[in-house]
């Protein structure tokens, strides 16, 4: 009997990403590359930026095709309308590219924002399938930015409504996403799948890191991540304050590793507190430099705010603590707490005096850190690394595929 499988056409990707470039998101570039291992042939559409300015190249089997960045919006429904209108002229103008040199079956739209599924109803009528992978909840995180809600709010609920329902399967990234789905995108459950977001265990180890980052300090709080409004730095300036200035806890020191819109501000907030010689600002690093600078903390900080987005959001950072082996502190969140469990202690919402507490509990107790880091990688080993979502990934595009047929 001859082997049919042999005669199968390709499975053939087009993943669309509006905000950050690719291989640099981290999450896009562990499907895509999981995708390329299980054969199927990928191809990413991305903006350019942070030293990724190539138009077009191929890494590790996936074809990327870049635009150049588009203004990230700061304020007001003018500022968005120009950032989507940059970035859908660039999906359509590429993926047009993409559908002549290489073609492909599914759209696999990467939000924010929600109108990845104008691309996604035009190539339908070619017979392709939206794949919709959820990483913002972007009502939300309008809410979370601007501290309120309005037309635009209104308007991103209809989005999201329209890309539920253009979408063949979703992905979510924990259960409250898979909840949202369900809910208010109607999606029938056996077509929503959890892929959690989470580091590569083989490349994340823990190590001794580069020691000139510690500035001598006895303890060293480590923060990673974006810094923009709603990731509450203003929460964790207020937090250092109080350890160093109320407490006494001088013998310390921050670093803060990521780049974004506010981190000039924070830098100037940070001095405005006289808090200068206490932190250290990064600035963007990627592979062993990051780990070298994480390596050296000796506690992670996540001071998240707690507020509709955050609550049901997962954070990379305390999974990039965990998988560190750093016991962390963070608010106390739906999320948050489900990905930690025992490896971080969680202060009252958004009580910068609360979350200096448990530093400092963190600081008076190094064995309890110690133990506490041991049980976050454990976890992250046994239960929450990349490996375990690989199956759900892969499972969400045989349903796909099995619908198309």
């Amino acid at each position: 009997m001859s082997d049919t499988s042999t005669f199968l056409p390709p499975r053939r990707i087009l993943m669309v990403v509006e905000n950050l470039p690719v291989p640099l998101d981290r999450r896009v570039w562990l499907e895509a590359t999981a995708l390329i291992a299980a054969g199927y042939e990928v191809s990413v559409i991305c903006p350019m930026g942070r030293g990724w300015d190539a138009a077009y190249e191929v890494i590790d089997g996936v074809h990327i095709y870049r635009h150049p960045e588009p203004p990230e919006a700061h304020a007001g429904a003018v500022a968005y309308a120009k950032e989507y209108w940059h970035a859908i002229r660039a999906w359509f103008r590429l993926a047009a590219v993409v559908w002549k040199e290489r073609g492909f079956d599914v759209i696999h739209g990467c939000n924010p924002p929600d109108l990845i599924f104008l691309l996604a109803w035009w190539y339908r009528r070619k017979g392709v399938s939206y794949l919709f992978d959820h990483h913002d909840v972007c009502p939300e995180l309008f809410e979370a930015k601007f501290g309120k809600r309005g037309l635009l709010y209104a308007v991103m609920r209809i989005w999201e409504r329209l890309t539920f329902r253009t979408a063949t399967v979703s992905l979510a990234t924990n259960e409250s996403f898979k909840k949202i789905a369900i809910k208010r995108g109607k999606m029938a459950p056996d077509d929503v799948f959890i892929v959690r977001s989470a580091p590569m265990v083989d490349t994340f180890v823990p190590g001794p890191g580069d020691v000139t980052y510690r500035k001598g300090a006895r303890t060293v709080l480590g923060y990673v991540g974006v810094i923009g409004q709603q990731e509450g730095m203003d929460l964790l300036i207020a937090a250092v304050d109080h350890l160093i200035n109320v407490s006494g806890k001088t013998d310390l020191h921050v670093i803060v590793v990521g780049f974004g819109p506010h981190l000039d501000e924070v830098i100037s907030d940070v001095k405005s507190c006289g808090l200068e010689t206490y932190f250290t600002f990064t600035g963007a690093l990627y592979g062993d430099d990051m780990l070298a600078a994480l390596n050296v903390i000796d506690i992670g900080v996540a001071p998240d705010p707690k507020n509709a987005m955050n609550d049901i959001s997962t954070m990379n950072k305390v999974m990039e603590y965990m998988t560190l082996e750093k016991p962390s502190v963070q608010f106390d969140l739906t999320e948050g707490r489900f990905s930690a469990k025992d490896a971080s202690l969680y202060a009252r919402a958004n009580d910068p005096v609360d979350f200096a507490a448990h530093i400092e509990a963190l600081i008076d107790d190094p064995e309890r850190g110690t133990a506490m880091g041991k049980a976050g990688r454990a976890r992250v080993l046994n239960e929450l690394s990349w490996a375990h979502s690989v199956p759900h990934l892969l499972a969400a595009y045989e349903r796909l595929y099995s619908k198309r047929m």
